[in-house]
């Protein structure tokens, strides 16, 4: 199977030397699970896109320090194709800035969440079945930064996990776009060193509570083959 990376963002330059590039991390977790993948990269963000909508037989969007309601014209670009890749039945999943790009592509809501920074690790409830999830799972453990969540659903949109302090955390709109708050891509390490670079702006008792949180172990595998569960998933549909 071949999977096309859209890439939002890169890792700050001075994090790279321990913690590489967003395209190394999904490498990894995607090939540690299904060596045989065929993975190519675009970078959105650059205005690099696939030259046939068809290229990859899905996608993955990657997450970014950006807000998906900021007012640049890569956002807009990148807003446009993912509403084609929808229209034209693209198995593709997105991941946290991914996440609230198709909510609001497709006619959702996203906004700053008046609960403030997300970091660390979260703890999700899954409220709705799908037979691409372990059968068995009714929770699930992802590092996650983020201060802007999907508020409201685009029609046909069907969350199936949350927390009290992010309801919609999963959701499905038909059955190829399936997007995650959460990073499975993120390491422990990245997370705590994120939080460091970020203390200008995240409150340090949020940074406490988040760097205490990473004793926690992630489900980073798991959510990783749940992801690609659903690519081949739909695309054999």
């Amino acid at each position: 199977m071949q999977v096309g990376i859209l890439l939002c963002d890169d890792v700050k330059t001075e994090l790279q030397a321990t913690h590489q590039n967003y395209s190394d991390m999904f490498a990894a977790i995607l090939l540690r699970e299904e060596p045989e993948l065929s993975l190519r990269f675009y970078r959105v963000i650059d205005g690099e896109y696939p030259q046939k909508m068809d290229e990859c037989e899905g996608y993955i969007i990657s997450g970014s320090r950006y807000s998906v309601y900021d007012d640049l014209p890569w956002i807009k670009t990148f807003e446009a194709f993912i509403r084609t890749l929808f229209k034209q039945g693209i198995p593709t999943v997105g991941i946290c800035f991914g996440h609230q790009m198709m909510a609001q592509a497709l006619g959702g809501e996203v906004g700053r969440s008046e609960r403030g920074w997300g970091v660390g690790i979260a703890n999700s409830e899954i409220k709705a079945k799908a037979d691409w999830l372990d059968p068995d799972t009714q929770h699930y453990s992802l590092v996650v930064s983020h201060q802007d969540q999907v508020t409201r659903l685009p029609e046909h949109g069907k969350n199936l996990a949350g927390s009290e302090f992010c309801p919609i955390g999963m959701f499905t709109v038909d059955n190829h776009f399936l997007a995650i708050q959460g990073h499975p891509e993120f390491s422990r390490a990245y997370s705590f060193d994120l939080m460091e670079a970020r203390r200008d702006r995240i409150p340090e008792a949020v940074i406490d509570s988040g760097q205490a949180s990473l004793k926690q172990t992630a489900d980073s595998k798991k959510v990783t083959q749940w992801l690609l569960n659903f690519l081949r998933k739909a695309a054999t549909n």
